[in-house]
């Protein structure tokens, strides 16, 4: 078994159904072989994604009970120093701007645990990573 950090996207599509990667994500989420594990950044940007409306929208009520679900089914990581001195090493070498440095944060974490595989369908803000392999759903 391989221990995959997963992106906040792949959970978004396991909960929006009309989406052309809710299938994917459901299975990959629910029959997977691999260790999953997330961070507590991703599940901030879950309630972000639940709440604002550009796919789902839901009340905040229902968006924390839908982020507590999901940390029932995955190991939840959490920032430490270790990981932040990561992240500022990751900044300094590839120099992201804007919103793009969140994703460099969860990298970084995951790194910080020993996790370099990584699963999104945002491959594109991860594939420059070098530090990181992309799984493929």
């Amino acid at each position: 078994m391989n221990n995959v950090l997963v992106n906040t996207n792949v959970f978004v599509y396991a909960i929006d159904s009309d989406s052309k990667y809710h299938v994917a994500s459901k299975r990959f989420l629910e029959y997977g072989t691999n260790n999953l594990f997330t961070t507590s950044k991703n599940l901030s940007e879950i309630l972000v994604v639940l709440t604002r409306g550009s796919i789902v929208i839901v009340n905040i009520e229902t968006a924390i009970k839908t982020v507590k679900s999901i940390s029932q089914t995955v190991n939840i990581l959490y920032p430490s120093e270790h990981s932040y001195s990561i992240f500022l090493e990751l900044l300094s070498k590839y120099k992201p701007k804007g919103l793009h440095i969140h994703d460099f944060e969860i990298v970084s974490i995951g790194l910080a645990f020993g996790i370099s595989k990584f699963v999104t369908f945002d491959r594109s803000d991860f594939e420059n990573i070098k530090e990181v392999e992309l799984i493929q759903i």
